[in-house]
């Protein structure tokens, strides 16, 4: 049962949050395509007015931005729910297995393995949909062509490259309203991510205390329950360690935003 749940919560993770996304206000958008050609439209809209406001068309592609994350993640949470507790019935499976057949527990450790890098994507994809539904609009850049050469888009483009060139560290009064709000989401949107990751963090280093004590009270007949909790206890603080190396990056992105920004509107990424 809960391999045919994950297995429908993938297929759902992948159909779903557009047509979701699309219960709303504004439009929907049936393909990336369309998408992309909606934010290259409204963001050249909103740049040209100058203002700190949305404009019409373009608030609308960011509600239903919001809407689209929103609908992933709680998809990618109920998804990691689900493959934390089928890991646990495998695992738990693999350590009982005891003198039983070889290909049995090679079969039970094979499945292990696959059901925990799937819960450590899902985590990973949760993270990222958090992100994006509370920055919406900093997300939503990543699907502007920033490599565009010809048009009004490039022009607005070589604009905004211009003035954060011209400003690297410019916020507030000093600084167009439209491209303040572009560098005060962009810091917002890293920011997320390092409390995220820092909540990941201590979660991890919690439970790989708490493995290690459980490793350490096993009797050491059990061979193979120390190694399986042993080793998962490594493997939480090797990813807490990843978690805290990702906060911190993001922290420096969020205090000086401005210099990333740039260098995404240069053609890297956010």
């Amino acid at each position: 049962m809960l391999v045919a749940l994950a297995a429908a919560l993938v297929v759902a993770f992948v159909v779903a949050p557009r047509t979701l996304a699309a219960i709303g206000p504004g439009e929907g958008f049936s393909d990336q395509r369309s998408l992309i050609d909606a934010v290259r439209e409204t963001f050249v809209a909103y740049w040209s007015t100058g203002d700190r406001d949305f404009s019409p068309g373009l608030e609308g592609v960011v509600d239903y931005w919001v809407r689209y994350h929103v609908a992933k993640g709680v998809i990618a949470a109920i998804l990691l729910v689900a493959l934390v507790v089928l890991g646990v019935l495998l695992w738990k499976a693999f350590a009982m297995a005891g003198g039983t057949g070889a290909v049995r527990r090679a079969a039970l450790a094979a499945g292990g393995v696959l059901v925990t890098m799937l819960a450590l994507f899902s985590m990973v994809v949760v993270m990222a949909n958090v992100q994006g539904a509370v920055a919406p609009f900093s997300s939503l850049m990543s699907m502007l062509p920033v490599g565009e050469t010809d048009g009004e888009l490039a022009d607005a483009l070589g604009q905004v490259r211009q003035q954060l060139a011209d400003s690297p560290s410019a916020v507030g009064d000093r600084t167009p309203p439209a491209l303040d709000v572009m560098i005060s989401d962009f810091s917002r949107y890293h920011a997320v991510m390092a409390v995220i990751a820092a909540m990941v963090a201590a979660v991890l280093i919690g439970l790989s205390v708490v493995l290690w004590k459980w490793c350490a009270s096993t009797e050491s007949s059990a061979r193979g329950a120390r190694r399986m909790l042993g080793s998962f206890a490594v493997l939480s603080a090797v990813v807490s360690l990843g978690m805290i190396v990702v906060g911190l990056a993001n922290t420096t992105t969020a205090a000086d935003p401005t210099p990333a920004l740039l260098a995404f509107f240069g053609g890297g990424f956010v």
